[in-house]
């Protein structure tokens, strides 16, 4: 949901005058970041399958990126939109948290998905960072439980936290890549003396 959150936004604020040339003066505490945790995360859904110790320190792993994503984007809150970007972050690292380093996910909401998934989800495969919403799921309503399907283009399960990292997210980039005008000064009435 992050990346349509992105795309979304980008393709807003195009239409709204906005330019990619901002990207170049954008500045981020620790930039590398956020790639870094991405490929982290690649990497983890990637072979959690085929090797047992990944799978076992992938519930770690995911907590951990959390955590540093947090504090990354605590270090940068100076950036419009990032304190509420950061505030869907800690929604879903507390759900996730809460229940062993797994995102629980609505088995109902997730009927609108591929039923492979749903099947997935049913035998406690591992399957990315997720995991069924059972009667034992702590702090469900904090889980995927959100189902997103048509008109939206690309049917998905979402989550609170999701919802507020996007709204963030939309903030941001409107505020990066919109032209901003400076304010114009008053034009003094006639015979008005300006001092200074």
């Amino acid at each position: 949901m992050v990346f349509d959150g992105i795309l979304i936004s980008l393709i807003v604020a195009l239409f709204r005058g906005g330019s990619f040339r901002s990207f170049a003066g954008l500045r981020l505490k620790y930039g590398w970041v956020f790639p870094g945790l991405l490929v982290l995360q690649l990497a983890v859904f990637h072979f959690q399958s085929g090797y047992a110790w990944v799978a076992v320190i992938s519930p770690y792993s995911f907590i951990g990126v959390y955590l540093v994503g947090l504090l990354f984007l605590w270090l940068n809150r100076d950036q419009p939109g990032f304190m509420v970007i950061a505030a869907g972050v800690l929604l879903n690292f507390i759900v996730i948290a809460a229940n062993g380093g797994r995102m629980p996910v609505s088995l109902e909401a997730a009927s609108i998905l591929d039923p492979y998934f749903v099947e997935i989800l049913k035998n406690g495969v591992l399957y990315g960072k997720h995991q069924a919403l059972t009667e034992a799921t702590h702090l469900g309503f904090l889980g995927d439980i959100i189902p997103l399907t048509k008109p939206y283009p690309r049917s998905q399960v979402i989550s609170i936290g999701d919802v507020v990292m996007n709204i963030g997210i939309f903030f941001f980039i409107q505020q990066l890549l919109l032209p901003r005008h400076p304010k114009e000064e008053p034009t003094p009435a006639a015979g008005e003396v300006v001092s200074g």
